[in-house]
C-alpha cells in the first residue's frame, strides 16, 4: 500500500542574493581576524627602560648598602637606599641628626647627590624616630628601631654626565656598642641620554 505520509518540506534558505552577501560578509570578516591575530603575533613587547631598575650595593662598617633607582623616565625618578645592620640588636641614626652627632656621639643617616643628578623632592624615611639615652651624653639620641631601614629620595638628571651619590651611617647596639662611622661614601652614577646606571663603587 502505498504510503499517505506527506512530503518533507525543504530546509528554509535565504534567497540566492541574500546568500551572496552573506559569503562575501564571511569572507571579509575571516580576513579581518586573520590579519588581527598576525598583528598580535608580530607586535614588539613595550620597552621597559624608562621604569627599568638600576641596582648596587657594598657592605662597610657593619651595614651593608643596597642603592636602587626606580620609576626612572625621562630624567626623573626615585632613588631608595636600604641600610641592613650585619648584626641583629644594631640601630641606625636619624637622617635628622646633625653632622657631628650629639655630644659627638652618632652619625647621621644621608642619602646626597651631587654631580649631574640633584635631589628633587624631600627624603622619606619608613621607620619612625625615636630617643634613646646614652651613657655620658645628657641629652637624648634619635635612632630608629634595630633593624634595616629603608630612604627614598626623588632625584632629576641636571645634564649628561658623571654623578655620585654620598652615603653616610653609624651602626650601634646597647649593648655592643658601635661600628665606626661611614662619611661620604661615593658610589658612582651615570646619566645618559640612554637613560642611567650605577658604575662602580
Amino acid at each position: 500500500m502505498a504510503s499517505t505520509r506527506p512530503a518533507p518540506h525543504p530546509a528554509p534558505r535565504l534567497p540566492r542574493a541574500a546568500r551572496t552577501r552573506f559569503a562575501w560578509a564571511a569572507a571579509a570578516l575571516l580576513v579581518t581576524v586573520s590579519l588581527t591575530g598576525c598583528g598580535q603575533e608580530s607586535a614588539p613587547p613595550h620597552a621597559t627602560t624608562a621604569t627599568a631598575t638600576a641596582e648596587t650595593e657594598f657592605n662597610e662598617n657593619g651595614v651593608t648598602v643596597r642603592l636602587s633607582v626606580a620609576d626612572w623616565k625621562s630624567d626623573a625618578g626615585t632613588l631608595v637606599a636600604t641600610f641592613t645592620p650585619d648584626e641583629a640588636g644594631f640601630h641606625l641614626y636619624s637622617t635628622a641628626l646633625p653632622a657631628e652627632g650629639v655630644e659627638g656621639v652618632g652619625r647621621p643617616t644621608e642619602v646626597r647627590p651631587v654631580g649631574s643628578v640633584a635631589t628633587a623632592g624631600e627624603m622619606t624615611v619608613d621607620k619612625p624616630v625615636k630617643s634613646i639615652t646614652v651613657p655620658g651624653v645628657r641629652a637624648a639620641v634619635p635612632v630608629y628601631p634595630d633593624g634595616p631601614v629603608t630612604v627614598t629620595l626623588p632625584i632629576r638628571a641636571t645634564a649628561p654626565g658623571e654623578a655620585k651619590v654620598l652615603i653616610g651611617y653609624a651602626s650601634c647596639s646597647s649593648t655592643e656598642g658601635c661600628t665606626i662611622p661611614v662619611a661620604d661614601r661615593a658610589v658612582s652614577l651615570r646619566t645618559s641620554e640612554h637613560g642611567l646606571s650605577f658604575g662602580t663603587s
